[in-house]
């Protein structure tokens, strides 16, 4: 059984955006970390109960209207309270597939997790412009870094 657990929060409405959160559950699921579970739930689906059993997250959202997807904002709205005092300090990371900058929907994000007061664990992965294969590749090495941080207690 895993000693760790590291939930994946991603909206992916298309072939691109489901692409990027495969990458990141198979990233997070390398062989060699084998005290890490990792689980993708998407933003509709996830809840407190999700977040409270994990030890780490990694979220992923579209830029919709210089804003994060509605199906995340839902998540947050909905374990926002019931994960606050229990969940301080959670390691977190973020990737954004932005059409334009990314820079509203990162800010939306980031204004959220510093009231959770989640820890950063690196700069949020904005993926912008037009569909590139290298983003699905820095998706997966994101949660891979991300796994291999919380198998080696790091994280």
């Amino acid at each position: 059984m895993a000693g760790k657990r590291l939930l994946i929060v991603a909206h992916a409405p298309s072939d691109n955006t489901r692409r990027l959160a495969e990458s990141a559950l198979r990233g997070a699921s390398h062989p060699d970390l084998s005290a890490v579970e990792t689980f993708w739930i998407p933003p509709l689906e996830a809840g407190p109960d999700d977040v409270l059993a994990a030890d780490a997250i990694l979220l992923g959202t579209t830029e919709n209207l210089g804003y994060m997807s509605g199906a995340l904002k839902d998540f947050f709205d909905r374990c926002y309270y019931p994960v606050l005092e229990l969940k301080q300090g959670l390691p977190c990371a973020l990737y954004v597939r932005a059409g334009m900058d990314g820079t509203g929907t990162r800010r939306a994000v980031e204004t959220i997790l510093t009231g959770l007061r989640w820890n950063w664990v690196q700069e949020p992965l904005v993926l912008r412009g037009p569909w590139q294969d290298a983003f699905a590749e820095q998706v997966e090495e994101l949660g891979l870094y991300m796994a291999a941080g919380l198998d080696s207690g790091v994280l």
